[in-house]
């Protein structure tokens, strides 16, 4: 059934025309517009055929329907109080096709409104089940019209107007709905949980197969291997770096800020050397001790800081903490002018000069002759201690000794640092704190030494050429670097020796680490880890106790006290 058409409206009577639609159903008063030419569907103005695209369903979040907006027959002026958001396209042919339906929002085939609430909320869900559906493609035209502003039927181009649009609320409800449309069609979907899933999935496997390894134990004994097996069975365990920060930088980095410092109660002694000088030992006497109440036979054990370390030193505090929980005695061993002693003469200390070691050693053991008695050092103290062991062999009043991150080869040690990022990471500051060392005994060292050309230092090595190897008589820093290393006398050493490195280190990088020179001696035994760093070693998820590195030395010294006649039988 067709609608004929209304005679042309007069220019008074548009006040209360807005289509050419009157639903019987209205109530009276309502305006009855006369009816208009229905125009095709082919014939529709451009607009009317664009299909609605997401940024079209956001601006009709601009206007929020409601009562006042929606369902109102009349306004002010006689004009139909329509929607502000959004002119409804004409319907499919019918006896009701209009270019104008002002009182259906967003009426479906059949020309049923879709209540205001609910179009609101389908819209916040990132639905499309309130847009028009294809018949009437009209979204987007006008959808950000003014809160009260009036819309004129687009089936009056003519006379049509363009509302003012509310900007700052078409701003943030655009916003809260792109949000949405985020949230419920990335993870609501599960397609963000599935991402998620499998990237876990992913870096796991990688972990369990590449970062998670075991040790590898490096030993021509077949005794020793045995006896570390036994009694020190955390060298063939599975070593789990800590899942967020395995690589060997990072580890070395985080170690001093991450793992916990002890608490300790030194007891200070000051030594006199040869040359007049003085040492500083700093001594835990644990007179605590439940398993060794007798001093005189107590274990003790030797500690040996890094290069500019003191007992101050976590890792220190650390290996402390572990010999107390086995009743044992410590002491640490401060190099010259580093632990806040004065310095008495124009020399501190080096990697290769072992004259101070060697005194503190013999100190340690006339004052308890009869107590069991072993080193560990870390870092320059292992290859201080390594230098003594190897120029000793066997005559030692030490029992067996425990290395840990020492650099094997100082040439290769120099070269890995003065890359570019190692440089910036660690060479830079290892300076300063060698220059800070020394600064507080200029007046001292002024005598022998151009201070203002060793504060100039940038490197480890520019450093060593103007200080070190000028205070300890080696003609050229090669001279001392060649001295220092102790991989040279690797195949001297007389008594039990573990050695824990990370090939990752880049203080003492993998290839530089003395294998086969290690399966020639039959009394050392080398475990090497894929991770760890630099006196890193951390693992679990939160390492804050302890640390692969402290089980190693609370296993392997807890077998050289208890059970070291087997490994001495070898």
């Amino acid at each position: 059934m067709s609608v004929e058409p209304a005679a042309a409206p007069t220019r008074a009577a548009r006040g209360k025309r807005c289509g050419n639609v009157t639903p019987p159903e209205r109530p009276a008063g309502t305006c009855r517009p006369p009816a208009l030419p229905a125009r095709p569907p082919d014939e529709l103005p451009r607009a009317a055929l664009r299909t609605p695209s997401p940024a079209g369903e956001a601006l009709a979040l601009a206007v929020r329907p409601g009562p006042a907006r929606l369902g109102r027959p009349l306004a002010e002026g006689g004009r139909p109080a329509c929607s502000p958001s959004l002119p409804v396209p004409p319907r499919r042919a019918g006896p009701r096709s209009a270019a104008c339906a002002p009182q259906a929002w967003a009426g479906g085939a059949g020309g049923a409104e879709i209540p205001p609430a609910a179009l609101w909320r389908g819209a916040l869900r990132g639905r499309r089940a309130a847009a028009p559906p294809p018949s009437r493609r009209l979204a987007g035209v006008c959808l950000a019209a003014a809160a009260g502003g009036a819309l004129r039927c687009p089936a009056l181009p003519r006379r049509a107007r363009r509302p003012a649009m509310d900007w700052q609320v078409l701003t943030r409800e655009l916003s809260l709905y792109l949000e949405n449309q985020v949230r419920v069609g990335l993870f609501g979907s599960g397609v963000g949980l599935s991402l998620v899933l499998g990237f876990g999935v992913a870096y796991a496997c990688y972990y369990l197969s590449s970062i998670a390894k075991k040790p590898q134990l490096v030993a021509s004994n077949d005794r020793f291997c045995r006896f570390l097996e036994e009694h020190c069975p955390v060298v063939t365990e599975t070593y789990y770096p800590t899942i967020w920060c395995w690589e060997g930088r990072v580890q070395t980095l985080l170690r001093p800020f991450i793992t916990s410092r002890p608490q300790v109660q030194y007891r200070n002694e000051l030594i006199k050397t040869a040359d007049g000088g003085q040492i500083s030992l700093d001594w835990f006497d644990n007179n605590g001790s439940l398993h060794y109440p007798d001093a005189s036979t107590r274990p003790t054990v030797l500690l040996l800081p890094g290069l500019t370390g003191t007992s101050k030193e976590s890792y220190i505090l650390h290996m402390i903490h572990q010999s107390e929980m086995l009743g044992y005695r410590c002491v640490v061993f401060n190099n010259r002018g580093i632990a806040g002693e004065e310095l008495l003469t124009p020399r501190t200390y080096c990697a290769a000069n072992t004259e101070d070691l060697e005194a503190v050693i013999h100190h340690v053991h006339s004052l308890h002759p009869s107590a069991p008695f072993m080193a560990a050092g870390v870092s320059m103290g292992g290859m201080l201690l390594l230098n003594y062991l190897g120029k000793t062999g066997r005559d030692t009043p030490l029992m067996a000794a425990a290395i840990f991150s020492a650099g094997w080869n100082v040439f290769e040690s120099v070269e890995s640092l003065e890359k570019p990022l190692n440089w910036l990471l660690f060479n830079y500051y290892l300076t300063t704190c060698l220059q800070s060392s020394i600064s507080r005994h200029r007046q001292m060292l002024e005598q022998l030494f151009d201070m203002d050309l060793v504060m100039k230092a940038r490197t480890v090595r520019e450093f060593d050429k103007q200080f070190t190897s000028v205070m300890f008589g080696y003609p050229t820093i090669d001279d001392y670097y060649e001295d220092a290393s102790p991989c040279r006398k690797l195949k001297s050493v007389g008594i039990p020796v573990l050695c824990l490195n990370s090939v990752d280190d880049v203080f003492s990088p993998g290839h530089a680490i003395p294998v086969e020179a290690a399966k020639q001696n039959a009394n050392v035994a080398l475990v090497l880890t894929s991770c760890g760093g630099h006196i890193g070693f951390l693992e679990g998820i939160w390492p804050r106790k302890c640390t692969y590195m402290d089980r190693v030395f609370k296993q392997f010294v807890q077998a050289v006290f208890e059970h070291g006649n087997k490994i001495f039988s070898m």
